[in-house]
This record gives structure tokens, sequence and C-alpha cells, in this order.
């Protein structure tokens, strides 16, 4: 049950953290880049990289903990971090085939998705 509510209410800030600092980028910036989502994603791998090992190399922290921190803010924060994450770890494992095809797959079927997704809300 901790860890059920630890992941409720870091997910709930870790929105939060997403939608402040996207906002916050975005007023400050111009043209067509997404440099809130590109500072968010980018600041979000950096920061599981760093407390993902910090938390189970380093630190002795309840798994509860971890997973409300990585899962629950991070997570809503944004899963573009998990992603960078687990294709760094199949790198690091050597298997750098799946390490490739988890980046070009995942961006390429991203971007079909997205552009299935506004065809059929197009649709409606």
């Amino acid at each position: 049950m901790r860890t059920i509510v630890g992941i409720l209410v870091a997910g709930a800030l870790g929105a939060l953290a997403r939608y402040g600092l996207d906002g916050f980028v975005s007023r400050r910036t111009s043209g067509s880049f997404p440099w809130g989502t590109f500072v968010v994603n980018v600041t979000g791998a950096f920061v599981l990289g760093l407390l993902f090992t910090a938390l189970t190399d380093r630190w002795s922290v309840s798994p509860w903990i971890r997973t409300s921190i990585t899962i629950g803010f991070l997570g809503a924060y944004t899963t573009f971090s998990t992603f960078m994450l687990e294709s760094y770890r199949l790198a690091s494992d050597r298997a750098l085939g799946l390490a490739m095809l988890n980046l070009a797959g995942s961006v390429v079927a991203g971007m079909g998705a997205v552009y299935l997704g506004v065809v059929a809300g197009r649709a409606l």
C-alpha cells in the first residue's frame, strides 16, 4: 500500500513539475522547436540516471521510496527518461543491436503512432 500511495503522491508532483518547467521554458523561447518538452525530457533522463544509480548503488533506500521517486515522480515527469535508461542499460550490457533497435524503433513507431492518432482525432 505504501508503494501505491508513494507513486500516487510522487506522480502528482512529477506532473506538476513537468507542467511548471515546460511552461517556464516555453515562455522564454521562440520558434517551432518544442524547447519545453526537450528540456523536460533531457533533465528527466539525467535525473533518472543519477537517482537510479544513487538509490541502488550508493544509498540504502527502501524499495517503495525508490519506486515512488523513479516510477511515480519521474514517470509522470517524463517517460523519456525511462526510455533512455533502458536503452543505456542495453548498450552497457553490450546488446548494442537491441539498444539501437529500441532507440530507432521507438522514434519511428512513436512518430507513426502520433500520425495515426492525429488522423484518428481528425476523423472524429
